[in-house]
């Protein structure tokens, strides 16, 4: 039997890299409470201190997202109400048989 990994969640990474950066505890402190390798710890810090300016980025992605969300949803609405109406017609046409 091989061994499972653990997954950890991204807001159990963020808070145990703050723990570290803060200075709040020890990397080997952090490692061995919460039973996780030297190795990821430093992994995930790397990845906080690469991509946490992502954070004050400008978020015109979102309204984008957003639009293309309405759109879908009222692309959802229109199939149903013409799926409806294809049953409606359908029983219609079976009834007159």
């Amino acid at each position: 039997m091989g061994k499972r990994r653990r997954i950890f969640t991204p807001d159990f990474k963020f808070q145990i890299v703050l723990e570290l950066l803060t200075g709040e505890k020890r990397a080997a402190q952090l490692c061995r409470v919460h039973q996780i390798s030297e190795t990821s710890l430093s992994r995930w810090r790397q990845q906080f201190l690469e991509h946490g300016a992502r954070v004050f980025e400008d978020g015109n992605a979102a309204p984008a997202e957003q639009e293309r969300i309405a759109e879908l949803e009222r692309m959802i609405g229109r199939l149903t109400m013409e799926l409806a109406a294809a049953k409606k017609a359908s029983d219609w046409l079976d009834s007159l048989q």
